[in-house]
């Protein structure tokens, strides 16, 4: 688990970030109603978590630069007995302090009356306005009425400027407590996967390969990091499919896009592999294509090269494995120019992995994509789909969906794999499928 020695170095980075003079605002997730009086699973929000590690609902953190390190301010909910025996533990505002960092905690109720006097005298305040519209004119109004009390002596904040920038270009680089959390989650996830391999047989349901992937990451103490895909056949050709209750057939490959979350870090894996533990030989050609993209694509994942250079890499290969199986007609250059490889090729290669599985940070500064730099996490995942009602191409390509997906971390040498231990050549999977 990350100690608070890091959520503290962590705050103490962002308010020397932001200087003297500024107050930072950080809002805890909202619960989410699913039905009637039923909560969804609570999941603190990233940037309040990546500061505090504070898990629970109704909490807002408060900081001010200054002096030797600044201060944090918890409001929070107060310990009460009668709530702790139907949610569990509380934290209160002893906890807060001693089991979080806190320097300074307040009932969250009492907000009102203790945050003016913490924005009173700052020149700007960090804070991601629209979240709750609410809170927003409360804060407007407290600057108002700073503003016509303000003197030569007492400076008012004259400026809301969006934390977001700043955050989560802290949020973009992992450091290496952070890169272990991802490490047991890319190993949990990898397990599932393999099991799921494993299991896999014709005749079976997609909803049974669902049931192998959470018993395995519940039992690893992870959650799903989203809901996971298992799309068969040609439900393996949308992108979003999670109903995972279909029939497994003989002869279908079977796409499973799913990680697990381990102290809130992500991991995202996809394979596909065919059901009856054998590619046919159409299947097999269009899977070393993209394969051999995703190769390309991860070579291209080194210090200095740009996010964009990652996408084009994969996208050459692409474009050229479909022009050598006749799927697309023309040359390469013909194809790269007009893009005809998108018509099957329809997402980018990767996103940004962390805390949330697409995490933050700019993929492009000043109008330029963004070079790589060492500690950025990403996912590496070209894919092709071709559906199944698609008349301009032979039949023996349609209802394919193939994605071969990793996550990889950017060193100051060759990337680094977090997810190889799933495997994803043809002779691995089947070899896997076989044992």
């Amino acid at each position: 688990m990350i100690s608070q020695k890091e959520y503290a170095r962590r705050r103490k980075q962002l308010m020397r970030m932001t200087g003297e003079g500024s107050v930072i605002i950080v809002r805890a997730a909202p619960e989410k109603i699913r039905n009637n009086d039923v909560h969804y699973a609570y999941r603190q929000d990233s940037d309040f978590l990546y500061l505090s590690g504070f898990r629970e609902p109704g909490a807002m953190l408060v900081l001010v630069p200054g002096g030797k390190g600044g201060k944090a301010v918890m409001f929070c909910r107060e310990k009460d007995p009668k709530r702790e025996m139907w949610d569990g533990p509380m934290a209160g505002l002893d906890g807060a302090i001693a089991d979080f960092g806190m320097d300074q905690s307040f009932p969250m109720e009492e907000a009102d009356k203790h945050l003016p006097a913490l924005l009173k005298g700052s020149e700007r305040i960090y804070y991601d306005l629209g979240r709750d519209i609410d809170f927003d004119h409360k804060l407007i109004g407290w600057m108002n009425e700073f503003r016509s009390k303000a003197h030569r002596d007492f400076h008012a904040p004259d400026e809301i400027i969006a934390l977001d920038h700043l955050l989560h270009d802290m949020r973009l680089f992992k450091s290496r407590v952070e890169l272990t959390a991802m490490r047991k989650s890319a190993r949990v996830a990898v397990e599932g996967h393999i099991l799921a391999m494993q299991s896999c047989k014709p005749g079976m349901n997609e909803a049974d390969i669902h049931a192998v992937l959470l018993h395995t990451f519940t039992r690893h103490q992870c959650e799903t990091s989203y809901l996971p895909i298992v799309g068969s056949g040609a439900n393996a050709c949308v992108l979003h499919y999670i109903a995972n209750r279909d029939p497994m057939d003989d002869g279908d490959l079977l796409l499973i896009d799913a990680g697990a979350e381990y102290d809130g870090y992500a991991s995202d894996i996809t394979r596909t592999f065919p059901v009856n533990g054998k590619f046919s030989a159409a299947q097999k050609d269009l899977y070393e294509v993209v394969l051999a993209a995703q190769l390309a694509a991860i070579d291209r994942s080194r210090e200095g090269q740009q996010w964009d250079d990652v996408h084009e890499a994969a996208v050459e290969f692409v474009a050229q494995g479909m022009l050598d199986l006749g799927i697309i007609k023309g040359t390469l250059e013909q194809a790269l120019e007009e893009e005809t490889y998108a018509r099957y090729y329809v997402h980018k290669t990767g996103h940004w992995l962390g805390l949330d599985v697409h995490d933050v940070g700019d993929y492009q500064v000043d109008g330029h994509s963004r070079a790589l730099e060492p500690g950025m996490v990403f996912t590496v995942e070209p894919g092709i789909y071709i559906r199944q009602d698609d008349q301009t191409v032979a039949e023996r390509w349609r209802g394919l969906g193939i994605r071969i997906e990793d996550n990889v971390v950017v060193t100051r040498e060759d990337p680094r794999i977090l997810t190889s231990g799933a495997p994803k050549t043809v002779s691995d999977i089947e070899t896997m499928m076989a044992g």
